[in-house]
């Protein structure tokens, strides 16, 4: 067994003993990667002319693909400009509009106050043949009319001196009771309520004429009937003169 062994080892049957020379690794990596490398290089370079072929080139997509970049940004500059003109125009419509509201309830007004100019007029044309017979104070053209508002009323009135009379100033104040009904039983409004102090709208200074516009509100299920007007003058209990009108 031991004379087989040794005889397939060293006999001219035996197998045949290659020698190689050693090989350091960072030898066969100098070797190996510029064949990696001209392989990449030559991938790439068939992709690039492939790209270059298919009308693809890399450096006219780059150009392109900026442009549309600036294309972009130049729409968003000019979207934003036309955004900032139109808030612009807005906010310069807006100011009109409120002018012009402003400018309509201007006309509006002096629409009122010419009639009530020309009422005036009209008023104290004829005022020498009505003056006096009420005495030297007496209340003209009394209205009582509801506003928008519910159980909201506007009083309007002209308080008139007789001639003897216009030279002295009159100082006082002016009080209305309101008739009606409430829940079926009759009720009687003081406006000014009673002690209470005194307010601007009531008071009373004048020597030829005084014009009074007053707004009052009463609770929405009173039933108004009527209402009277009553003119005190300064430290007097007792009213100088007064005027009831009916309400319907």
């Amino acid at each position: 067994m031991l004379i087989r062994k040794f005889k397939r080892k060293f006999s001219i049957s035996a197998p045949k003993l290659s020698v190689r020379p050693h090989i350091p690794w960072y030898v066969r990596w100098a070797i190996t990667l510029p064949f990696i490398f001209g392989a990449a290089g030559l991938v790439w370079w068939a992709y690039d002319s492939g790209l270059e072929l298919a009308g693809f080139h890399r450096g006219l997509a780059e150009k392109e693909l900026q442009g549309l970049r600036d294309h972009v940004t130049s729409l968003t500059n000019e979207n934003t400009k036309l955004s900032n003109q139109v808030a612009s125009y807005e906010r310069q419509m807006q100011i009109d509009r409120s002018a012009m509201l402003e400018t309509s309830n201007q006309i509006k007004g002096l629409n009122e106050e010419n009639e009530q100019l020309k009422e005036d007029l009209s008023f104290f044309q004829n005022l020498p043949l009505t003056a006096g017979r009420e005495g030297d104070l007496s209340i003209h053209r009394l209205k009582v009319e509801p506003n928008a508002l519910a159980g909201e009323y506007h009083c309007r009135l002209l308080l008139v001196q007789e001639v003897q009379q216009r030279g002295k100033e009159f100082q006082g104040n002016l009080e209305l009771l309101v008739s009606g009904s409430q829940g079926g039983r009759k009720v009687v409004l003081q406006f000014p309520p009673e002690n209470s102090p005194d307010v601007p709208a009531n008071q009373l200074n004048f020597k030829y004429y005084q014009r009074i516009d007053r707004v009052f509100k009463i609770p929405a299920d009173v039933k108004i009937e009527s209402v009277q007007v009553r003119i005190f003058e300064k430290g007097s209990h007792e009213p100088k003169v007064q005027q009831t009108v009916g309400l319907s």
